[in-house]
């Protein structure tokens, strides 16, 4: 059964405008996904979904999408553009909001074959979607990022991911030193980046298990983090180029091990 609000003071546009801050996301244990392309991603992996907020224009454009939905999700309420507008973080809404439940963001496994990214600190979600995006179309088999990361489900970072989101092994280490730590006592070879590294990061073998360090936008790696790496690397700059943003010296390396292993 489909609901109706169509006033900013419903308890619901409240509930949800909570959702937009980390504090909010931690006490209700759930996100949002705004927008068509989320929407629709979440609906075909079957991510559980618990609301769906669209306006009329919306599900009277996407009949067979909300149909979907509504068989997936726990409530579905349709807005008015005024609500929408009220409970989206962007600023030109395309008419669906959905709430679904935080997972338990627990870190993939340590890798065994393939690659894995190590995000230490990173602070802008643009960034941390963005590398989610690239290291799903370049094979990586999962992320891990640093307990004082921003969060895995910040909108902006679903927004930045393009829906591979969804499709990524991903999760929070409390204590990423410790795990690194573990990955290179099992044999996997770990690779930090660094601007003053001596080899540049194609004189590196990815074909076999590998765990990439990259980090935070302006501090770069900690050097405790740094020194559990058996080798450093760096990406080469045109001279005046002091450095490249996290999320391309991601895509960068995680195209040149994919460049190795397919040949």
């Amino acid at each position: 059964m489909t609901e109706s609000v169509t006033s900013r003071q419903n308890p619901l546009v409240k509930q949800i405008r909570q959702l937009h801050s980390p504090k909010g996301r931690r006490e209700q244990q759930q996100f949002l996904l705004e927008g068509t392309h989320l929407v629709e991603v979440a609906s075909s992996v079957n991510y559980p979904l618990e609301i769906v907020c669209a306006t009329a224009k919306w599900h009277s454009v996407h009949s067979q999408l909300w149909q979907r939905l509504g068989a997936q999700a726990q409530r579905m309420v349709e807005v008015s553009e005024v609500v929408l507008e009220a409970i989206a973080t962007t600023v030109n809404p395309d008419g669906v909001v959905a709430v679904a439940p935080r997972g338990t963001m627990t870190p993939p496994p340590i890798p065994t074959s393939g690659m894995v990214l190590a995000l230490e600190t990173i602070q802008n979600p643009g960034n941390l979607g963005t590398i989610i995006r690239t290291a799903a179309a370049a094979g990586a088999c999962g992320l891990w990022v640093s307990a004082d990361s921003t969060d895995l489900d910040h909108p902006k970072v679903l927004r930045a991911s393009a829906g591979e989101w969804f499709r990524l092994p991903m999760g929070v280490c409390e204590d990423l030193t410790t795990q690194v730590q573990q990955c290179r006592s099992q044999g996997v070879q770990v690779i930090a980046t660094a601007a003053n590294a001596q080899i540049t990061h194609w004189e590196i073998d990815y074909r076999q298990p590998t765990v990439i360090l990259l980090g935070n936008e302006g501090a770069g790696l900690s050097a405790q983090l740094g020194a559990i790496a058996h080798q450093q690397v760096r990406i080469p700059l045109s001279p005046g180029v002091e450095s490249l943003n996290v999320s391309i010296a991601a895509a960068v390396i995680l195209y040149e091990a994919l460049r190795q292993v397919t040949g």
